[in-house]
C-alpha cells in the first residue's frame, strides 16, 4: 500500500469523500456566525456531488448538540436531500451481513438498497461525543437521519464491557474495502477495554489479506491524561488507513505509524469552535481514492470557512515601548494591542481578496501575557473599536500570566514521576518528606511549620498501600496549592451560609442543657423561643 502517486479513476477505484466534526448548529443563534456550519456543510456535500464520489464517510460529530434544534435538523435534511438523492447509479456492492452491520436500526440495510428511496450518494457515519446516543432508548440525532433513509449509521455497540467490530464489506470491481468503525465511547472506558483485550476487530473469512482495511474512530488522539486518550499502538496492525475524528486540528495528510505500519489521517473540524492555535490551521476535507491495496488522499481546501487569526504577545519583551512603572503605561499597552489587531485585520482582508465565498468578518484573537508587573484593562471597552470589523467582538483579547522563573531554582516536583517509582519506594513515602521536597524546589523558599501531634505522627508512619499513598500525595498537592494561592496551610473558612445561632444564643443553649440534661428538643425549642431566638428543632 502507498499514499503517494496518482490513482486512475476507473471501475476498480473507490472515490470516498472524508470529513469529520462538522458540528451543525454551532452558535446558530449568533447574529454573525449563526449560519457558518450550514454553509460549510453545503460546500462539503457539493464537493461530493461534483467529484462524483461513491460515498461520503463522516467521522462523527455531525451535530454540535445532542438534541439539535429544528432549524439545525431542517438545514441538515435539506442539504442531504439536495445532494444525496438522484438517479445516478451506485456501482459498488455490499457483501457483509447488513443485519449485523446495522443491527440497531429498524431498517437494517444500506439506504441505497431500499426500494422506496432513490439514493445517488450514500453517506456512512459513526456518531461522535456531541451527538452520541442517550436516553432509555439509546437514540441520537443520526438515528433520526438513518430512519429517514439519509444516513447509514454504523460502528455502534450497546455493550459497555466489550466491543466486537464487524466490518462493512464493500466491493467495486476488483477492489474490496473492509470498513470498520467505533462510535464515540468514553476514553477511559475504551482504554480499559483495549488493555483488557475486550476489543475485537473481525476479519473477512475469505482472502483476509486482499482487503483494504479502513477504520473510523472518534476519540482523543493526543494525550489528555493517563487513560484519557487512545494510543495508536492499541489499534490492530492489519489496518491500512485510520480516519481519526474528534481532534479539530487539520492534519489530513496521511502519516505512517512506523510501529503498526498503517497510515493515520486527521481531517479536523470544518468549523472553528474554539479560539485556539489548532483551529487556526487551514481547514480541509479529503478525497480518498482506493484501488486494490493502494490509496491516494487528495486535500480539498474549504472556501467557506471563516478566517481565524491568532497571535501571542508578551509585554515584558518590549521594554523599549513601555515599562510597568511608566506613567500612562496602560494607554501605551492598549495602543500596542490595537496595532496588533489592526495588522491581523489587514492580513485577513488581503487573503480574502479573490474569494467571494469567504465570510466578510474574520475571527481575531490576541493573547496578551502581562507578566512582569503589568495590569489588565477593560477588554469590552477595547473591543468596541472593532465591533463592525470582527465576528467575535466580545473575546478579541485574552490576558494570560505566567509564573516568573528563577535561575537558581530546581525543577518543580514531578508528581507523575513520583508515582512511577517502584512500589517498594512508594510505600516508604511520608507526607512530611513530600512537602519538604516540594518547598526545596519551589520558586520561593518557604518555611512550613506543620504541627503534628504524636498520635498523628504515628499514623503517618504506618505502612501504606499504593492507593493510600496516592491519596496522600493528592492531599499534599492541595496543601501546596493552598500555600501558593492564599499563603496559608490551615483549612480555609467554608463558604456555607451563616449559622442561625449566634455566640450568645449558643451559650444560653449550653447552659440550659447543662442544667437539664434530660430536656427534650421540644423543651429546648420552647426555652429558646422565650429567650427571643426562634430556631427549628433540627438547628438545636
Amino acid at each position: 500500500m502507498t499514499s503517494a502517486g496518482n490513482t486512475i479513476d476507473d471501475e476498480d477505484t473507490f472515490k470516498i469523500l472524508i470529513a469529520t466534526d462538522i458540528h451543525l448548529g454551532y452558535l446558530e443563534k449568533d447574529a454573525i456566525r449563526g449560519n457558518d456550519t450550514f454553509v460549510t456543510f453545503d460546500e462539503i456535500m457539493k464537493q461530493a456531488m461534483q467529484n462524483e464520489v461513491d460515498f461520503v464517510l463522516l467521522g462523527g460529530d455531525l451535530f454540535h448538540d445532542n438534541k439539535p434544534s429544528r432549524k439545525t435538523m431542517h438545514c441538515c435534511i435539506e442539504v442531504m436531500r439536495k445532494y444525496c438523492m438522484g438517479d445516478r447509479p451506485i456501482i459498488f456492492e455490499i457483501l457483509s451481513d447488513q443485519a449485523v452491520n446495522f443491527s440497531h436500526s429498524k431498517f437494517p440495510w444500506v439506504n441505497y438498497l431500499d426500494t422506496n428511496l432513490n439514493i445517488s450518494i450514500p453517506v456512512f457515519s459513526v456518531h461522535g461525543n456531541h451527538d452520541d446516543p442517550t436516553g432509555t432508548d439509546g437514540l441520537c440525532a443520526i438515528d433520526l437521519l438513518s430512519c429517514a433513509g439519509l444516513i447509514n449509521h454504523f460502528g455502534r455497540s450497546r455493550s459497555v464491557e466489550k466491543l466486537e467490530i464487524s466490518p462493512v464489506l464493500l466491493q467495486k470491481g476488483n477492489t474490496r474495502i473492509a470498513l470498520y468503525g467505533i462510535g464515540s465511547v468514553p476514553d477511559e472506558r475504551l482504554y480499559r477495554m483495549f488493555i483488557n483485550n475486550q476489543v475485537t476487530m473481525l476479519r473477512p473469512r475469505e482472502d483476509e489479506d486482499g482487503w483494504f482495511n479502513l477504520f473510523v474512530i472518534h476519540q482523543n488522539r493526543s494525550k489528555h491524561g493517563a487513560t484519557n486518550y487512545i494510543p495508536e499502538q492499541f489499534l490492530d496492525d492489519f489496518l491500512d488507513l485510520v480516519v481519526w475524528g474528534h481532534e479539530h486540528e487539520c492534519k489530513i495528510a496521511p502519516v505512517r505509524n512506523e510501529q503498526q505500519l498503517f497510515y493515520v489521517t486527521q481531517p479536523g473540524s470544518s468549523v472553528i469552535t474554539s479560539l485556539s492555535p489548532g483551529e487556526a490551521v487551514k481547514k480541509h476535507i479529503g478525497l480518498l481514492r482506493v484501488k486494490g491495496k493502494k490509496m491516494n488522499l487528495q486535500k480539498i481546501p474549504l472556501q467557506t470557512i471563516r478566517q481565524f487569526f491568532i497571535q501571542d504577545v508578551t509585554l515584558s519583551e518590549h521594554p523599549d515601548l513601555f515599562r510597568p512603572e511608566q506613567p500612562n503605561v496602560m494607554l501605551k499597552v492598549m495602543a500596542f494591542c490595537q496595532e496588533k489587531v489592526e495588522e491581523m485585520l489587514e492580513e485577513a482582508e488581503r487573503q480574502r481578496l479573490g474569494n467571494p465565498l469567504t465570510p466578510e468578518k474574520p475571527l481575531i484573537r490576541l493573547r496578551v501575557d502581562y507578566s512582569g508587573g503589568f495590569e489588565v484593562f477593560n477588554t469590552m471597552r477595547f473591543s468596541q473599536k472593532f465591533v463592525d470589523q470582527v465576528a467575535n467582538p466580545k473575546d478579541i483579547l485574552h490576558f494570560i500570566r505566567h509564573r516568573e522563573s528563577k535561575d537558581n531554582i530546581k525543577e518543580c516536583m514531578d508528581f507523575e514521576a513520583l508515582l512511577s517509582r517502584p512500589t517498594s519506594e512508594v510505600l516508604q513515602l511520608r507526607v512530611e518528606d513530600l512537602v519538604k521536597e516540594y518547598f526545596q524546589t519551589a520558586e520561593k523558599v518557604c518555611i512550613l511549620y506543620m504541627c503534628v501531634e504524636d498520635a498523628d505522627q504515628s499514623l503517618v508512619n504506618i505502612p501504606l498501600s499504593p492507593l493510600q499513598t496516592f491519596h496522600r500525595i493528592i492531599t499534599v498537592k492541595s496543601i501546596i496549592k493552598k500555600w501558593n494561592v492564599f499563603g496559608i496551610t490551615h483549612t480555609l473558612p467554608g463558604s456555607a451560609r451563616r449559622s442561625k445561632l449566634d455566640e450568645r444564643a449558643r451559650k444560653k443553649l449550653v447552659r440550659a442543657v447543662t442544667k437539664r440534661p434530660t430536656a427534650t428538643l421540644n423543651h429546648l425549642q420552647e426555652f429558646m423561643t422565650k429567650s427571643g431566638h426562634c430556631v427549628h428543632v433540627t438547628t438545636i
